[in-house]
């Protein structure tokens, strides 16, 4: 009985976690990756980058990239913030994708779309990376924009081809509703942040409430999915938002 209430519970499905997240999406977006990296299990680990590529990744960045990395937005959003946190609410509109509300602002973004219609262009800044994490729990959900978006949000790095193969195709998320709850910024340092979102998701009469954490990273003017990890996001199920900022449509 045990088994067939798994096999039954939506929230057990490849269809709910991509479709809500990436997966990384991304829980969609962000759900659908940390959910394929947690079902690896005994598959063989993604092969390690060769020591030149590692060595390149690892270095110092040159003058030139440092300068980049402080930069503003690629479509010229003001503000650069290198250091600090998120500590309130930050004022928000909601738009949706599908039935996923994900936050807009003109300060902190998205203030452009990408060729398909995407969300894009994020503020350099804590309040930025907050709002490219929540967008990126919407974008999935919508089985058009899965495959252009991630080409863009997916950062360079060692794993973004395994990633990128792990994510090819979509699912059904029709039925399944997520919306964001609360919020932590749990580190940031102006080229790489953690945001740890707390977000409410029901289907057929179930409902769980889970923390999915972004990695994120700095790069040619916006927030990525950070593909230096082989696992840029995580996903597990909370009792309660308890030591999360209130925060959502």
């Amino acid at each position: 009985m045990a088994e067939d209430d798994t096999e039954q519970n939506p929230f057990t499905r490849p269809g709910f976690i991509v479709g809500a997240v990436v997966v990384a999406a991304l829980i969609v977006a962000a759900i659908v990756l940390t959910v394929i990296n947690l079902n690896r299990g005994n598959d063989a680990a993604p092969p390690a980058p060769d020591p030149s590529s590692s060595a390149t990744a690892s270095a110092a960045p040159s003058p030139e990239e440092s300068e980049a990395a402080g930069g503003a937005s690629v479509c010229g959003l003001e503000g650069v913030e290198l250091t600090g946190n998120v500590t309130t609410a930050p004022a928000a509109e909601w738009a949706f994708v599908r039935t996923v509300a994900y936050p807009t602002s003109p300060e902190f973004g998205p203030a452009d779309l990408g060729p398909e219609g995407y969300p894009t262009c994020f503020q350099h800044s804590p309040e930025g990376a907050l709002f490219a994490a929540a967008t990126a729990l919407a974008v999935p959900t919508d089985s058009a924009l899965v495959q252009p978006w991630i080409n863009y949000a997916l950062s360079t790095g060692p794993y973004r081809e395994t990633l990128l193969a792990e994510l090819g195709g979509s699912s059904d998320s029709s039925g399944v509703r997520l919306q964001v709850v609360g919020f932590r910024v749990l580190s940031y340092d102006g080229e790489t942040a953690r945001v740890d979102l707390a977000v409410r998701g029901s289907s057929e009469g179930t409902t769980i409430t889970a923390s999915t954490v972004y990695e994120l990273i700095w790069e040619e003017g916006d927030w990525k999915i950070n593909a230096n990890s082989a696992t840029p996001f995580d996903f597990a199920t909370i009792p309660d938002t308890s030591g999360y900022i209130p925060w959502g449509a």
